[in-house]
């Protein structure tokens, strides 16, 4: 891990300290500077859970990336700080689908003065860390909430916004093994949503920013518009402009990207 090259990345230039407010003020720098995206999927490309991998991307490649690869780069660098940094498995959409959902995400646990969860692969999750405890949660001006579903699992709800409304997790450290199948389950079930469709989110001061496919959504804690891409060329230029993703084969998806819109919000005969 190169810290500096890190820093550099995501525009930090405080000093690195094992405290609470030195992690709130990285996952803000990580969020601003990276977003979350899912490109590569879209693209062919095998992703992995690999941090290594994930810097070169990340950091060298000036990418982003989606939770595996944004929380593993950010647990490497946090560790490489000094932080006690435990992955944990997270089940997005657990609540409808069960275990088989189990490690579909990635999260992250500090242990500090008391544990705190961190999460910067959420796409539009919560925009700073928060402290392990049953309640409401304001972050970035949006309300999101920590439940206690029992003596084991937890749910974060995602604020009303928010493309998905919660995952589970548990604090038992997560099996390695595990989120690597769940990871190349993701980018192969033909039915995932990462297969079906393109996506982009970043956050930005007192909103967030999300492509999904042909949509351009801007989300702030007091509504969301949304914008219709029109061709291929404005895709590209939005995921630069916006997403700072310098990626023209990115035009090369559209055929595919205007086929699933057509199927989601077909007009019935």
């Amino acid at each position: 891990m190169d810290l500096q090259a890190y820093f550099d990345r995501i525009g930090f230039d405080g000093q690195a300290r094992l405290d609470a407010q030195t992690l709130a003020a990285l996952h803000r720098a990580h969020l601003l500077a990276i977003p979350y995206e899912n490109l590569d999927v879209q693209f062919g490309r095998p992703v992995t859970t690999d941090p290594e991998a994930a810097f070169e991307k990340i950091v060298t490649g000036r990418r982003g990336g989606w939770c595996y690869e944004m929380n593993g780069l950010f647990g490497h660098a946090l560790q490489a700080i000094g932080f006690s940094v435990t992955r944990l498995a997270g089940g997005v959409r657990r609540d409808l689908m069960g275990a088989v959902m189990v490690g579909n995400h990635l999260v992250l646990k500090i242990d500090l003065d008391e544990p705190w969860i961190a999460d910067v692969g959420f796409g539009d999750g919560a925009f700073e860390p928060f402290p392990l405890r049953e309640g409401p949660i304001r972050s970035g001006g949006f309300e999101m909430r920590l439940e206690r579903l029992d003596d084991r699992w937890w749910r974060f709800h995602n604020h009303a916004f928010g493309g998905a409304a919660n995952f589970d997790f548990t604090l038992e450290a997560a099996d390695p093994a595990m989120l690597a199948e769940k990871c190349h389950w993701l980018q192969t079930w033909p039915e995932s949503p990462f297969v079906l469709n393109a996506t982009a989110q970043r956050h930005r001061p007192g909103e967030i920013l999300v492509l999904r496919g042909r949509i351009l959504k801007r989300v702030r804690p007091d509504g969301a518009e949304d914008h219709l891409i029109g061709s291929a060329a404005e895709l590209v230029d939005v995921l630069a402009r916006d997403f700072d993703l310098h990626l023209p084969q990115a035009a090369a998806l559209w055929p595919r990207i205007l086929a699933r819109h057509e199927e989601l919000f077909a007009q019935p005969a």
